[in-house]
């Protein structure tokens, strides 16, 4: 018996990693879809069109990318479920716009204008009973210390570059947003309390949480 039957996983389940940079969500995707062989769906950056682009402008292109991204996401979103789910997903539909588009409006890099739309046309996509919702989201939370010690260690060229503020604020930003967030079950679980690199029981006692949640918020939609 495999770890999804031992904690009576589904397996059509989609699951969707969450969280800011730093806090292991490429890991977690990763070693998730490992335990329960499940398939694992990853942002496609290089093809996008418009990232360069915005790094160079971003009040012209910040409309632009977030229009990509979503339109992207929700392709993918359709592809998971289309597929007969057994996904984890590295990142949600959902930080687009609850994130991202919020902190280009309001740092005046994208207008009111093609925010309005920008979310009005994500509300008429994403937020409606047709839209093929994860059945859990799991966020990724942490210290800002913990966070800004993972970014430091990794050691990215763009990351070490970045301002600490930006860091700082990113990570307020992601708890507002979780705290306010209802689209699909959440399940939060802090960085510190486990460890998929050095621990080899670690990714079975997540497996076994998460079985656990998904088997409890099954019985609250009855």
């Amino acid at each position: 018996m495999n770890l999804r039957e031992k904690y009576d996983i589904p397996s059509d389940a989609v699951i969707t990693i969450a969280g800011t940079v730093g806090v292991g969500k490429s890991t977690m995707t990763k070693a998730l879809a490992d335990a329960l062989q499940f398939r694992t769906s990853f942002e496609k950056v290089d093809t996008n069109p418009y990232l360069d682009l915005f790094y160079d402008d971003f009040e012209k292109w910040s409309f632009h990318l977030q229009i990509y991204f979503l339109a992207e996401r929700f392709k993918e979103q359709k592809r998971m479920f289309e597929y007969g789910g057994g996904f984890i997903q590295d990142r949600s539909i959902y930080e687009d716009t609850g994130i991202f588009a919020k902190m280009h409006q309001e740092k005046g890099t994208m207008n009111d204008v093609d925010y309005e739309t920008y979310t009005n046309l994500f509300e008429a996509m994403v937020m409606t009973p047709y839209f093929p919702h994860p059945d859990l989201l799991i966020y990724l939370e942490g210290s800002l210390d913990d966070i800004l010690g993972r970014i430091q260690e990794r050691g990215r060229a763009m990351e070490q570059q970045t301002p600490v503020d930006y860091w700082v604020e990113m990570h307020e930003r992601y708890e507002t947003w979780i705290n306010n967030f209802n689209g699909c079950p959440v399940l939060r679980l802090n960085i510190s309390d486990y460890d998929l690199m050095n621990d080899p029981d670690c990714a079975e006692r997540l497996v076994e949480r998460i079985g656990s949640f998904i088997q409890q918020t099954s019985v609250l939609k009855r």
